[in-house]
């Protein structure tokens, strides 16, 4: 996984909670692939309260209504790797018939640290 600086492309990707891809959760496969392509980072949200196409609003707060809550996937790499990975993509939101992906130019800045590994003795996975 190459190290990333500088100009960026963030691929932010929403789905319910509750969304599936073959019986493992949407998001999962989305981070899964990500990782497959090389890509430089994905990580998950889980929001508390929303909505989308359906207008039923889901929240955490009432009981009844906390199933299915957003969750929104962010991948960051090049603008050329988020691109080549739109396809795969959209094969899996597509396929669900359920999310939102958005595209938005962002800056890295990255602090590379010291030899011998990151501050404050933690290890990079």
């Amino acid at each position: 996984m190459a190290r990333l600086t500088g100009g960026a492309l963030r691929l932010t990707v929403y789905v319910g909670e509750n969304e599936t891809w073959r019986h493992r959760p949407l998001y999962a496969e989305i981070v899964h692939r990500a990782h497959a392509a090389g890509l430089a980072g994905a990580s998950v949200f889980r929001g508390i309260e929303g909505f989308g196409v359906s207008a039923v609003v889901h929240t955490a707060r009432l009981l009844s209504l906390s199933e299915d809550l957003p969750v929104a996937v962010v991948i960051v790499d090049t603008a050329e790797r988020i691109r080549a990975f739109l396809p795969e993509l959209d094969g899996l939101v597509g396929a669900v018939g359920a999310g939102l992906a958005v595209l938005d130019d962002c800056e890295v800045v990255l602090r590379q640290p010291p030899a011998g590994g990151a501050p404050g003795g933690a290890r990079e996975r």
